[in-house]
Formats: C-alpha cells, sequence, structure tokens
C-alpha cells in the first residue's frame, strides 16, 4: 500500500493527495468504491479496442484489443458485488496515441488490479476509511448457513460487506404418513447441497466461526448432518475445526436475519473486536434508547443535524451512503459533522450500506442519533427537510 496525503488531511483539512494500492479482497474493492466520487483521477491498467486504421480497402476494417495504463477523470462509478468489480467511466487524461486525450473510457477494478486515485481534496472520512482498510483488527469474517426446510442461504461476513455464497432452494414433501420416507430422501439431498457449499466457499483458516441458524430444529439436524458428512468425505479441515460451528437463533433463513446471527452472544464474543459487531451494538442500543426514552434517540438528517447544533449527540450513526452523495456541500457538511462529535468526545459509526446493520439504518434515513441528553420539545417538532 503506498500513500502520498498531505498531513494537513489527518487534521480534517481538506488537502490533495493520492493513493496507489492492489485491492486483495472483496472488502479492499469495497473500499475503493467508496473512496472513487466524481472529478477524482483514477488510473490503472485497462483493455482497449482499437480499429486498424491500415487495413487493405477490400477486406473490412479490423479492430484489436490492447492493454495501457490510462487515467480517467470520473464521471460516474459503479460496484458489482457478484464479481466484486468497479466500473469507472470518464474522460481519459493521459496523453498516449492509442487514446485520445478526454476521450470515455471506463476502467474495471477489481481484486489484483493495481489503482491509483489522486483527489484534490482528502476528507477526515477518506482517511478514515483508509485507515480501517489498513486495520486487520477490522476484519469480521464470519461464515453463516441460514435454514429452514428446503431453503439455505449461505453468506460471509467480511468487514465492510455481507455475500451470499449460495442460496439451495428444495421442494420437501409431507412429513406424515406415506411421504415420510420420501421426506427423508428429500431431506438428505437438501443437507448434502447445502454442505457441498460449504465445502467449497468457507474457508477456516480465514474465518472466525460458522454459525448455522434458523428458526427450528433444521439447523440442529443440519449440523448433526455436517458431523457426519464430514467423517463420511473426510473432510479434515471441518473435522479439525467442528469447535467452531455454533447453533444459533434466527427468525427466517434470509439475508436479514442475519443481524439476530450477530445479537447471539457466543458470536458476539468471537467478534467482539470487530467493527461489523460494534455497529450491530450501537444499532441495537439506538433502538432501545428509542423504545425506552424517545427525546434521546433521534433519527432523519434534520433532528441528527438540529441535536448536533445543541451539541448533544453522544453517538453518531450514519451509513457511507451520506457520504457517496454527488452533492459537495452535502457531503462536507456531514464530514463536519462527524470530525465535530468525535471532537467533542462523542462515537461516530460509520454502517457500512452492504451489511445487514447498514440495511437496517437506511431503512431510517441512514442517519439517527443516540443524545447525552433528552430533547423532548426538538423530538416532537417538524424541522424542514435539509
Amino acid at each position: 500500500l503506498v500513500i502520498f496525503i498531505p498531513r494537513c488531511a489527518r487534521r480534517g483539512k481538506y488537502a490533495k493527495g493520492w493513493i496507489k494500492f492492489v485491492p486483495e479482497s472483496a472488502d479492499d474493492v469495497w473500499h475503493a468504491y467508496n473512496l472513487i466520487a466524481v472529478d477524482d483521477e483514477v488510473e490503472c491498467t485497462t483493455m482497449r479496442k482499437l480499429k486498424n486504421e491500415h487495413a487493405g480497402e477490400l477486406r473490412e476494417s479490423s479492430s484489436k484489443v490492447v492493454k495501457l495504463t490510462l487515467r480517467v477523470r470520473c464521471e460516474d462509478v459503479e460496484y458489482d458485488a457478484e464479481g466484486a468489480t468497479i466500473r469507472v467511466k470518464g474522460q481519459n487524461k493521459t496523453e498516449c496515441e492509442e487514446v485520445k486525450l478526454n476521450a470515455y473510457h471506463t476502467l474495471e477494478i477489481g481484486i489484483g488490479r493495481a489503482v491509483k486515485i489522486e483527489k484534490t481534496a482528502w476528507d477526515s472520512v477518506d482517511v478514515g476509511r483508509l485507515e480501517e482498510a489498513a486495520d486487520p483488527s477490522a476484519t469480521a469474517d464470519l461464515a453463516a448457513v441460514l435454514i429452514v426446510d428446503g431453503l439455505a442461504n449461505v453468506v460471509l461476513v467480511g468487514a465492510t460487506q455481507t455475500i451470499v455464497k449460495g442460496k439451495i432452494e428444495a421442494s420437501m414433501p409431507r412429513k406424515r404418513g406415506m411421504a415420510l420416507m420420501g421426506y427423508e430422501k428429500a431431506e438428505t439431498k437438501f443437507f448434502s447441497n447445502v454442505a457441498s457449499v460449504v465445502e467449497r466457499h468457507v474457508d477456516f483458516d480465514r474465518v472466525k466461526c460458522l454459525v448455522i441458524a434458523g428458526p427450528g430444529f433444521t439447523k440442529d439436524t443440519f449440523t448433526d448432518f455436517l458431523k457426519l458428512e464430514a467423517v463420511r468425505k473426510n473432510w479434515k479441515t471441518l473435522q479439525t475445526n467442528f469447535s467452531r460451528v455454533i447453533k444459533a437463533h434466527a427468525s427466517s433463513a434470509y439475508v436479514h436475519s442475519l443481524s439476530e446471527v450477530l445479537e447471539n452472544p457466543t458470536v458476539r464474543a468471537l467478534i467482539s473486536d470487530t467493527k461489523a459487531a460494534s455497529e450491530v451494538k450501537a444499532l441495537d442500543d439506538f433502538f432501545e434508547m428509542l423504545a425506552n426514552d424517545p427525546a434521546r434517540a433521534f433519527y432523519g438528517p434534520a433532528h441528527v443535524m438540529a441535536a448536533h447544533e445543541l451539541n448533544a449527540i453522544d453517538k453518531l450513526l450514519i451509513t457511507d451512503t451520506v457520504f457517496r452523495t454527488r452533492n459537495v456541500a452535502q457531503r462536507k457538511m456531514w464530514v463536519r459533522v462527524t470530525e465535530e462529535v468525535t471532537k467533542s468526545g462523542g462515537i461516530v459509526h460509520i454502517f457500512s450500506s452492504a451489511h445487514a446493520s447498514g440495511e437496517q439504518l437506511e431503512q431510517i434515513t441512514g442517519a439517527a442519533a443516540i443524545l447525552r441528553f433528552p430533547l423532548p420539545d426538538l423530538a416532537d417538532a417538524e424541522l424542514p427537510a435539509l
């Protein structure tokens, strides 16, 4: 990781600088996506299709694909979660024979491809994200199988996002009467398919634990099946690490139930030092405060900003989507708020919108705060939108 950012950026002042790095994981790609903004200059190797101007008149015009290093000024950026890639569209700023200056080109950034990002103004949120990306203790690599009869989702929880590695569905016969034998056969096949996805995608050298969760007894039956399957298939990695397989309750097999899994005391103890765990706890504390003392729990940009003006914020909860806005003035406003809350002794949690907890926060506008003291009059006030 090579970084050149003037020190004034670390003191909260905007400054020009660049960063050059090679994304080594999907989390690194997600960090890059959150760093790249409109008008940033982004440089990496790319492929460009060029027409062969010297093709003979009798032949159709031919073309060739060449590998180049181009720098573009970003006009639009897209993230592909499935492929863990970013597409950056903009005008070329590299002088070369193959591509005209200011011609449009789309760069694709992915795992293993070096990229350089240059900004005219790095703010404290950008620098904080770089520090987070460089902190190995922030990772929350956790695998989970959310399972009920006939439906399972195998997911990986990283430092910044939740990735569904497999969704397994099966039509299950009834458990009663003559259909019972058919049910047992269907269940074995279903469990076998789920176990195959687990074997393919869960790396015990990387994950802290594998959580098997669901609302009923299917999770218990599958856990027993998985233990026997590890012996039958001589799956040494799972046999050695079966003590790290944990059962937990979840209200469904859908991904949104993952937040319940992260609240499990055993799971929380294993990932207690991670960013994902602190986000889940902060959101729990907010909803608890909202239920018990609503005058100390605000959400919505207008109410959060009004509470900040009174220096009342103890914990600020905000999603990274807020900082991806194209409105520069609005981004600067939220950066200022995060800096001032921190300076006044408060805690700022910037949630990843690619996590279940971040999605929950998005549902209540993406900005919330737990206050130091109640503000009942402000809580009931109707404020104009920011």
